[in-house]
């Protein structure tokens, strides 16, 4: 029995869950055949990563060192770790396509998917605003039917999905006292029902201090304690966004439903996602978080597709030259032991 060809797309990344969702989400978007690997990094070479070391093939397990004796026709990885993994199948013939900034020269790779507020520019590399997520109409819909419950509670919906003070965001508890205080007055005017969701990146003391805050007042999701996670239903469902103003990621997945977004104290941001905030309210995307409610037809961000689309032609010629290659009499099925390149030097 013939043994079957190494897969057309591979998605590589390293568990985290944003490299993970980002990774997926521009395969995903393709529509077409993938297979997923999650890396094994070891040491030293997690540690060096996306930088080569001797005895590099060793790097992530068994797993992938089948990969390198058997490449995809396009590796796509998200993340330092997956950086690694991409650049070194590339050397075995995969094209190799990098979502966040590799921090080596963009040209080891032949595509590189940066958020355009990293101001980085070149002949490879694709832009977008913020982040690669899976939100498009298909995928609200299903949050809607999987969280059914969460759209029968009375409207407006307005949900506040908050993050974390950053470096470059360095809002605080008292920027979260009037964040929560004038969520509290939309409520009492407008009626409906108030969400706070939390995430990872939350300190415990402002989880507290949210759920002290809201007790009563509004539906509080902190942790598991609380339930499950209502996340993605609240996207599918909410009337009204608001956002904290310190991750991309967030801003840009409640950027990609179809409610209106206000983005909560700008004011704390610089570098770069201060970029992205100022894009998301000079494009009429969002609106400074403040007494004004009044909501706008908006158009969503829907960036994933976009990035798909733009790069759909070079990925169905990079999967038509690697089956040729595979067809033709002596063409690479597997080209390289995994012997060979675990003695490879950096």
């Amino acid at each position: 029995m013939s043994e079957a060809p190494p897969p057309s797309i591979l998605v590589l990344h390293d568990g985290a869950a944003g490299n993970r969702r980002q990774a997926l989400a521009l395969a995903e978007a393709w529509g077409l055949p993938f297979r997923e690997l999650a890396l094994a990094p070891r040491a030293p070479w997690r540690w060096a990563a996306p930088r080569r070391l001797p005895g590099v093939g060793f790097a992530f397990g068994d797993a992938f060192a089948e990969v390198l004796a058997r490449p995809p026709a396009v590796a796509v990885g998200c993340g330092r770790q997956a950086a690694l993994a991409t650049r070194l199948l590339r050397e075995r013939g995969a094209k190799a396509v990098q979502i966040l900034h590799p921090r080596l020269p963009t040209a080891q790779w032949d595509v590189v998917v940066l958020p355009a507020h990293d101001g980085v520019h070149g002949g490879n590399v694709v832009t977008l605003h913020g982040s690669l997520n899976p939100i498009d109409d298909a995928w609200l819909v299903r949050q809607r039917e999987a969280h059914a419950a969460l759209g029968a509670a009375p409207g407006p919906i307005t949900a506040l999905l908050v993050g974390g003070p950053t470096d470059d965001s360095d809002w605080d508890r008292h920027a979260l006292d009037g964040i929560l205080e004038l969520l509290l007055r939309w409520g009492q005017r407008d009626g409906g029902t108030l969400w706070v969701v939390t995430s990872r990146r939350t300190p415990r003391t402002m989880r507290r201090q949210i759920a002290h805050a809201m007790a009563d007042r509004a539906h509080v999701w902190t942790d598991d304690a609380d339930g499950p996670n209502p996340y993605a239903g609240i996207l599918a469902w909410a009337d009204r966004l608001v956002v904290t103003p310190d991750s991309a990621n967030l801003i840009s997945e409640a950027a990609a439903t179809n409610a209106p977004l206000w983005i909560a104290v700008p004011r704390y941001n610089r570098g770069r996602i201060r970029h992205l905030v100022a894009h998301a309210i000079d494009s009429g995307r969002a609106r400074p978080f403040g007494p004004e409610a009044a909501t706008w037809r908006v158009t969503p961000w829907r960036e994933s597709a976009r990035v798909a689309d733009s790069l759909r032609p070079w990925v169905m010629d990079a999967i038509a030259a690697r089956d040729q290659s595979i067809a033709a009499p002596g063409g690479r099925g597997s080209d390289g032991s995994a012997a060979s390149m675990a003695s490879a030097a950096g």
